[in-house]
């Protein structure tokens, strides 16, 4: 409980004393008895209902939370990498030394606008701050964040244009014989880089022709590689694999044991994705004459496949392993064919000797 009392001869003669939720005492003094009783029944309210929160706490500034918070995180390699480098280049230069209670809104909508990035790359930056603040707010430093109802520059619109099938063929043509197989899995079962070199072979089923995607791998510190949880639940599927992804596959899993990894180095590592873009994928694709595209441009052509043959957005988006249907929409949706034809075709096949014959006029 809280308690008022009054010292004499004092210039804020009214002290206010409570214990708070560590039991640690602690104190404020008052000019008028009235702001005394006030701020009394409010810590004794927030600590009954569980929303005190010391006056003191907020003055942490924000890089010594936001570091704590940092090496905290389950992230992966690349992750910690990434998100060190956002605090770093973009956060702390204006916000490190300020107390997490002393930014304000207003503050971090001008910090947003100023930020000299895309603003495909703000999001990221942003998402990182935000989930500071909010981790702040739950560790009851500050009562509330100040990023909330942060207007971020608008994202550019820019459709997807999916390789051609002849330029897909002629990528895979030009890549080497040990690792064509990863570029036909890719554009025919629509896995992402990370789960196609994460594959083994008691994932592919040649008799029920599935491939069963539950893990991918990614860079590790120094150059190594890491077996890795996939992005997300929906990510974890099991895909219809044509004969010709089982056809590329097989080599590979004639010559593989079960627990190896179906594409790997030399030494029996799974392959590293900036080595394999850098020496096997970049000379693929020029020598194909199609410079510039990635090897996540095979898994649009797959989407845009599975399109073209009238799948419906909820198959394709379960193919890819999207978390919903939106997330497809966004990517995919000006692929889809807005047959106007059809739409009438559709509604006349139903209205069909529903519409009424149109009389001539009596004259009246």
């Amino acid at each position: 409980m809280a308690s008022v009392e009054k010292r004499e001869d004092r210039p804020r003669p009214w002290l206010v004393r409570w214990r708070d939720e560590a039991g640690k005492q602690r104190k404020r003094s008052f000019t008028r008895k009235v702001d005394a009783d006030r701020f009394r029944a409010e810590v004794e309210h927030k600590l009954n209902t569980g929303e005190y929160i010391d006056p003191k706490a907020g003055r942490q500034t924000f890089r010594a939370y936001a570091e704590a918070w940092r090496l905290a995180q389950p992230h992966r390699h690349n992750t910690a990498v990434r998100t060190r480098s956002q605090l770093t280049k973009h956060a702390y230069p204006a916000l490190g030394d300020r107390p997490l209670a002393a930014i304000r809104p207003s503050e971090m909508q001008a910090w947003v606008t100023g930020l000299q990035l895309a603003p495909s790359s703000v999001r990221p930056v942003f998402s990182t701050v935000r989930a500071i603040f909010a981790a702040a707010v739950r560790d009851r430093l500050i009562v509330r964040t100040p990023v909330d109802r942060i207007a971020l520059p608008e994202l550019p619109q820019r459709q997807v244009v999916p390789l051609t099938v002849e330029q897909v063929e002629a990528i895979l043509a030009a890549l080497p014989p040990a690792y064509a197989a990863t570029g036909i899995v890719a554009a025919g079962a629509g896995p992402r880089q990370g789960e196609v070199f994460g594959l083994r072979p008691e994932d592919v089923d040649r008799e029920a022709r599935t491939i069963k995607i539950d893990r991918q791998v990614q860079p590790g510190p120094d150059g190594t590689v890491e077996e890795c949880a996939l992005k997300n639940k929906p990510s974890y599927r099991t895909v219809p694999a044509g004969q010709v992804v089982l056809a590329a596959l097989a080599p590979h899993l004639d010559a593989t044991k079960d627990g190896q990894w179906l594409f790997r180095t030399k030494d029996d590592q799974p392959l590293h994705r900036s080595r394999f873009n850098e020496s096997i994928w970049r000379p693929a694709v020029k020598a194909a004459g199609v410079e510039g595209a990635t090897f996540h441009d095979l898994r649009h052509f797959y989407a845009s496949a599975l399109i073209r043959a009238s799948l419906s957005v909820k198959v394709v988006s379960a193919r890819l392993g999207h978390g919903n249907a939106a997330e497809t929409l966004n990517t995919y949706s000006h692929l889809w064919p807005d047959d106007e034809d059809r739409t009438r075709q559709a509604i006349d096949d139903v209205l069909t000797g529903h519409v009424p014959q149109a009389r001539p006029s009596d004259g009246k």
